[in-house]
């Protein structure tokens, strides 16, 4: 997703050996005063919201608390593609099918919203068609059609004035590019692959079969927009309410505030409990400060979905334990081997790479087992349908203890024509601490069997326009790049396509950083995108894996997990697989 939907915080870094001892030795002895039970005030207990409800109520009021350390990337829903933002977004936007309010694997799960059923599907699976619900409106009491709908997602194809969103749709859509967007079209039929021949009537035409294409409506991006209410770049400013709450307010890098959409109605979404009045951002520029209000029960819960830093991980292990969850977070971090950078266009030095990565350091640098995550075999999600989990070791990395391999790296070394090593340089981003923690370990393991590498610390505002850049990868000899991923939805599609199918890489804004071309791979993207039995969508993102996998493309890290805090006063808690293990935003509620 960014492709890290969810971004990484500023944090200071601490010496690695003490920072080790310290959570692991609050982990190993129960946390001194840790109160696995619940915390200090009250709390459900530790890891009691994930994957299942903690604090089950439909109690009405309250202001819903978050803090950050970060902005949205925007409000407009067709342009956002942080995987926090599109949670949020479903309290003022609504879809013709969303993702189920349900904990754990359900709650990735395609349910009507806006439309009164799941689409029904034509025998070719080439057409979709919705009804529109009764009762469905606009915050000022319109009520909302299917060209709200229709004009909501041409927008996507508006990529000059509304970049930075997803794009599946048009090329499911409009696959020849044919269609110019709603700013510069001149007909008044708009995309033809959509009909709308009444208001509650939506039609789809899909030039071939996309298994996938109920998911990709469920994205945010596929929210209606009015079109006498778009102010087009300007719309993320104040996006007008198709769902329970409206903009009360929104200053950028301050904080934003939600109150009550008075003309939404229950009676006509299935999905949205509405429980608080009131719902707020704040923003905080030192994150330090944001830990320790959220553990002084002052905020709910952190917007950004990244876990606790450091020191406060420390301190809530111990103290207020029953107020954290360590769930799965859906991405794998990893580093990505530039083909277009020699010697990495030779299999036996990728895998040279690998062997001699010390995968346990690499674990300890992310944060260890609880904080980081478990150690990565391979470069599908746990949650993805065909992921095998650290059932599936190609390089033998659990065999070996997660040490580094040297004897098998040295022989890949030798049959790649490098006997004594080689010389590169890993990019990584400056305002990722963890992230240059893992770039060092890497660093010192691969200097072991003679690879020297120099760490080049780019401007992490600027990932897109630099490691983005195939050019300036290339320039700037870039031959391990530090990055992570995580679902745009839960399939191998969702997940894999923008990073290993060669009709994805791109001049600029580029996320196949290894500049995958391989025929087979892009092949079986194709039959899975046309394979409508689940079954065997199943074993073909399985093989797709091992495809990309056993390709030694990528240096997988570690299948990430973080230490989350919800305070006290949540209602309804629960972690979810369609938002990558995050917090389900919808039905949260407050005691107040």
């Amino acid at each position: 997703m960014t492709s890290l939907r969810t971004r990484g915080r500023r944090k200071q870094v601490i010496a690695a050996a003490f920072v080790t001892a310290a959570l692991l030795g609050t982990a190993a002895c129960g946390g001194g005063n840790t109160k696995d039970e619940g915390g200090k005030s009250g709390a459900a207990g530790f890891d009691a919201a994930n994957n299942k409800v903690a604090n089950a109520s439909d109690k009405k009021g309250g202001e819903l608390k978050f803090a950050s350390v970060q902005d949205t990337d925007s409000w407009d829903t067709t342009r956002a593609y942080y995987g926090v933002v599109w949670n949020f977004m479903r309290y003022y936007s609504r879809q013709l099918v969303t993702n189920k309010a349900e904990a754990g694997k359900p709650g990735a799960e395609v349910t009507p919203d806006l439309a009164t059923g799941l689409a029904k599907v034509s025998p070719d699976g080439k057409t979709y068609s919705y009804t529109l619900r009764d009762g469905i409106t606009w915050e000022d009491g319109k009520a909302i059609t299917s060209e709200d709908v229709k004009y909501g997602i041409e927008r996507q194809w508006a990529q000059d004035v509304l970049p930075g969103g997803p794009v599946y749709l048009r090329d499911v859509l409009d696959p020849d590019g044919k269609y110019k967007g709603p700013y510069k079209d001149t007909s008044k039929d708009g995309l033809k692959a959509i009909e709308t021949p009444d208001p509650k009537t939506i039609v789809f035409h899909l030039p071939k079969p996309n298994s996938d294409f109920q998911e990709m409506l469920a994205l945010t991006s596929s929210s209606p927009v009015r079109k006498d209410k778009d102010t087009k770049s300007k719309y993320g400013l104040h996006p007008f309410s198709s769902g329970p709450y409206k903009f009360q307010s929104y200053t950028p890098n301050k904080g934003t505030v939600l109150v009550r959409n008075t003309a939404w109605k229950q009676s006509s979404d299935p999905i949205r409990k509405a429980l608080p009045d009131k719902i707020s951002i704040t923003i905080f520029s030192n994150p330090d400060e944001m830990d320790n209000r959220l553990l002084a029960g002052e905020y709910d819960l952190d917007f950004s979905q990244t876990g606790l830093g450091v020191q406060a991980r420390i301190k809530a292990l111990k103290e207020d334990k029953g107020n954290l969850d360590n769930p799965v977070s859906g991405y794998i971090r990893y580093a990505a081997f530039p083909q277009s950078v020699k010697p990495f266009d030779n299999i036996h030095c990728r895998k040279a790479v690998i062997y001699g990565a010390d995968h346990k350091s690499l674990q300890t640098a992310r944060g260890g087992p609880l904080a980081g995550g478990d150690i990565g075999t391979n470069m599908l999600p746990p949650s993805i349908p065909g992921a095998e989990g650290q059932k599936y070791d190609p390089y033998g990395v659990l065999a070996n203890d997660g040490a580094a391999n040297i004897a098998k790296a040295k022989e890949e070394l030798k049959a790649c024509g490098q006997p004594n090593g080689f010389k590169t340089t890993i990019a990584v981003r400056n305002n990722k601490p963890v992230e240059v923690a893992s770039a060092q370990s890497l660093q010192a393991s691969l200097k072991k069997i003679g690879i020297t590498t120099e760490l080049d610390q780019y401007d992490g505002a600027q990932t897109s326009g630099i490691i983005g850049n195939p050019t300036i990868v290339k320039n700037k000899n870039y031959g391990i790049i530090i990055m992570g991923w995580g679902p745009d939805f839960p399939s191998v599609q969702g997940y894999g396509v923008p990073l290993w199918d060669s009709k994805f890489i791109l001049p600029s804004g580029n996320n196949n950083f290894a500049l995958i071309k391989d025929p087979k791979i892009d092949a079986n993207f194709d039959k899975f995108t046309t394979e409508l039995d689940p079954a065997k969508k199943v074993s073909i993102a399985t093989e797709i894996n091992h495809q990309v996998s056993e390709g030694a493309y990528y240096l997988p890290f570690t299948f990430e997990k973080f230490i989350n805090w919800r305070s006290t006063r949540l209602t309804n808690v629960y972690t979810t697989d369609g938002y990558a293990g995050n917090y389900d935003f919808v039905n949260l509620g407050v005691v107040k």
